[in-house]
């Protein structure tokens, strides 16, 4: 009897970490008012009527589809800011350009949480801008730990230029988006890093056009 119960709540756990990230990639793509819970249980491949099973409300799975999200995007971002030190570039620039890679340009439901939805989050309900405050403070914080103590209250402002310079590369998209992701990468890296310890600018764009995101 204990390994069928064992058995069914992995069943469900399984099934609500499905929904999870299908829920996370969809916000992401359509927004907070593009999200309907029929839609995600389809592209979960469960039934409509499972869903209360795992959630009490479409605001509480969008709550936990934000925290996800969240922490997708850390930890890509993290993972990108490693391989880009162990080529030599600071913490800071590896930031930058992880976080402005032009594969970001088109992957927005594998993208930045903050970015894809920061213009909706004032019209939410207090739970959900609650959660989307939160992405925000993770992003900033995040961005604080490649300063050094003494610039670090300038990472709420170096938050906003990169958040905003992904949103308007994207709005103009293509050729254009691009070009904008590689002069605010430059812009940023040549105000904020140390010239010395940095590769030089030629080298650094194709590093940030070609290197894993």
């Amino acid at each position: 009897m204990t390994t069928l119960i064992s058995k069914a709540q992995q069943r469900k756990a399984d099934s609500h970490a499905r929904i999870v990230d299908v829920a996370a990639k969809a916000i992401r793509r359509a927004g907070y008012r593009g999200v309907g819970v029929a839609d995600i249980m389809l592209e979960a491949g469960l039934t409509h009527g499972g869903f209360y099973a795992h959630f009490a409300s479409r605001k509480d799975m969008l709550i936990e589809a934000m925290q996800h999200a969240g922490q997708q995007n850390l930890a890509t971002l993290e993972r990108g800011i490693a391989l880009r030190q162990r080529k030599g570039r600071t913490r800071f620039a590896a930031l930058v350009e992880t976080y402005l890679h032009d594969a970001h340009l088109d992957r927005v439901e594998d993208g930045c949480i903050v970015a894809a939805l920061v213009c909706e989050m004032p019209r939410e309900d207090d739970a959900v801008r609650a959660q989307a405050q939160q992405r925000v403070a993770a992003m900033v914080a995040l961005v604080a730990t490649t300063l050094p103590p003494s610039q670090q209250d300038q990472a709420p402002q170096l938050t906003a230029s990169l958040v905003g310079a992904l949103q308007l590369a994207r709005a103009l998209g293509g050729k254009a988006g691009r070009a904008l992701l590689a002069q605010s990468r430059q812009a940023l890296i040549a105000r904020h890093a140390p010239a010395s310890r940095q590769t030089q600018p030629g080298r650094a764009a194709s590093a940030a056009k070609h290197s894993a995101p």
